[in-house]
């Protein structure tokens, strides 16, 4: 059986579900038993990546470096991860820094459609000598062409790999096994995967994505991510094991920092509810969860219906300000 590269995003995605608003104390702890459990690459920062904190987004608690130089302290063999979208984070801004704090492993993110943007900063990072991922987020949005294609312009910029995100928690496994067998006949570079668990899906899907030939797959403690959160770490790991596939992963110490994370990060474990299933059906941005919920309430309107309308109008991340547009179009409409 092959060999899955684990990429633990709970101190990154993670943070959507406490509004950035992790602390230097949680971030420290978390890192310490990530790195007692051998994950391979452990990924920090703003849910939307480097530079991402900002009111339209929302503001982390500590800055960018901050999170970072407190997550290498603790990280020896596991290397230290990013993710940056370019228009949010920037070479001289952002990675400049991040590698002079040590960062090991960029992933560099677009939305599906728009890989072209990501040549600058995949490049760099080579010219670097670190490792570098292209990501493509959104990715339910673009035919299984569309992405092939896409994915050959994010390796010919000097992608190591390229990693399909299901940013809205949209798929279901035979969505996955289709556009991942697919990838994987058509490239020379390893492909991976990122689940969410919007339908309840994440660790189906990404199981999906292995048996299709994915040798990367993203997961979080106890799920802890946006909308419903990602496929759960631990039962990824255990389940992974019971198939036979190595991850080089501790199970006992995995298990072991989930409980860890539940205690330390997680006011409220992530699962499929109302809201974030709509978000899976229509397609949105599971990262959109809470300012929906927010925003339905100070309009008094229905979230379920500002998500079906987002779907429709296929908004992506950094759109933030249409759901008021949306909020507000519902609630004359209701008012009339």
């Amino acid at each position: 059986m092959a060999k899955i590269l684990i990429n633990d995003v709970t101190l990154r995605d993670g943070s959507h579900a406490v509004c950035h608003q992790l602390t230097k104390k949680q971030i420290a702890v978390y890192a310490k038993a990530a790195e007692r459990a051998g994950i391979p690459v452990v990924e920090v920062g703003h849910g939307n990546g480097l530079g991402a904190s900002s009111l339209q987004i929302g503001e982390s608690l500590l800055p960018d470096m901050e999170m970072l130089k407190t997550a290498r302290e603790s990280l020896v063999n596991s290397k230290l991860g990013v993710l940056i979208i370019p228009g949010i984070a920037t070479i001289n801004k952002d990675l400049r820094k991040a590698f002079e704090v040590g960062v090991d492993v960029v992933r560099v993110a677009s939305h599906c459609t728009e890989a072209d943007i990501t040549e600058r900063h995949i490049s760099y990072v080579r010219e670097r000598g670190k490792e570098v991922y292209g990501v493509l987020m959104m990715s339910h949005m673009a035919t299984t062409e569309i992405l092939v294609e896409e994915c050959h312009k994010l390796k010919a910029y000097g992608a190591e790999g390229v990693v399909l995100m299901d940013s809205a928690g949209a798929y279901l496994p035979g969505d996955v096994m289709e556009r991942i067998s697919t990838l994987v006949a058509n490239l020379k570079i390893p492909v991976g995967f990122h689940a969410h668990n919007n339908l309840g899906m994440a660790i189906a899907n990404s199981i999906a994505a292995t048996e299709a030939g994915a040798t990367i797959l993203d997961g979080s403690m106890r799920g802890f991510g946006a909308g419903a959160g990602n496929a759960q770490l631990e039962v990824l790991c255990a389940v992974l094991g019971k198939m036979g596939y190595q991850t080089g992963i501790d199970l006992y110490k995995v298990l072991d920092a989930g409980e860890i994370a539940e205690q330390e990060l997680v006011q409220i474990t992530p699962a499929p509810k109302g809201i974030s299933i709509v978000s899976g059906l229509s397609g949105v941005f599971s990262g959109f969860s809470k300012h929906v919920d927010r925003i339905a309430k100070e309009y008094n309107v229905d979230p379920r219906d500002i998500l079906f309308e987002l779907g429709r109008r296929k908004v992506v991340a950094g759109q933030e300000d249409i759901i008021i547009e949306v909020a507000v179009n519902l609630w004359r409409k209701n008012e009339h």
